[in-house]
């Protein structure tokens, strides 16, 4: 028991570690773009590889617990769950370098307006990463819950930048290229606050034991109907 103990806390450390640098990743990604910075773009690029060696060290620390230890219950759903992180993880990381690769592009072109709200989208993007990941640090299913209620923002933004870029290629169209890299940036952007939502669900089973994927509508329709019933019976 104290061996196995001591197994998974050097799990626990390891995908804790790589979360910690995935979220570097995506800051630095972002940060390439606001600030035209290529250097910073090609180190996201360069990490990469870093990256994907950690979440084989994961997986493997994850199959070696599993055969030597057979665990059940709890033990077993922590297991489950960091199989799980450790891959939207390597997602994520993935696409900061794609990110990253738009940046260092941008950062040779002449600087064009971005038409729509990219401070605001990478700023929610980013936070729904660090809270997911709070969420697993701290085992902390409320705030995983709070992740998953954010993911409508972020789509929405996606879905009204489309708008907004056909409008700046109508205008300009000389910025075609510029625009088309942008476009990009957003959908990866809303493609790393899906993955933090699999992470936050992911969070909830490992703590609750309730796998709720695919019944996020179900959930907060559920929310919705608890909460006009409090303010109906306070009226």
């Amino acid at each position: 028991m104290k061996h196995m103990l001591m197994e998974f806390e050097k799990l626990k450390k390891k995908i804790l570690a790589l979360s910690a640098i995935v979220e570097e990743s995506v800051h630095r990604a972002v940060s390439s773009i606001q600030r035209r910075d290529e250097k910073l773009a090609r180190k996201v690029i360069d990490s990469d590889i870093e990256i994907d060696h950690m979440e084989v060290d994961v997986e493997e620390e994850c199959l070696k617990i599993l055969a030597l230890h057979q665990p059940v219950a709890t033990d077993l759903r922590f297991v489950i769950a960091v199989l799980k992180i450790n891959n939207d993880l390597e997602r994520i990381a993935d696409l900061s370098v794609n990110i990253a690769e738009q940046g260092a592009y941008l950062a040779t072109q002449t600087k064009v307006n971005i038409p729509f709200d990219f401070p605001g989208m990478a700023e929610k993007a980013q936070r729904m990463l660090r809270q997911s990941l709070d969420a697993l640090v701290n085992m902390d299913s409320a705030t995983a819950r709070k992740v998953m209620a954010a993911d409508d923002e972020v789509d929405a933004i996606n879905r009204h930048m489309y708008d907004q870029v056909k409008e700046g290629i109508r205008r300009s169209p000389e910025n075609l290229d510029c625009l088309i890299h942008l476009l990009s940036v957003s959908r990866h952007l809303e493609r790393i606050a899906d993955h933090a939502t699999n992470i936050a669900e992911d969070v909830i089973y490992m703590v609750e034991g309730e796998i709720i994927r695919h019944r996020t509508e179900e959930y907060f329709s559920n929310v919705q109907k608890a909460a006009t019933a409090k303010h109906n019976s306070l009226n």
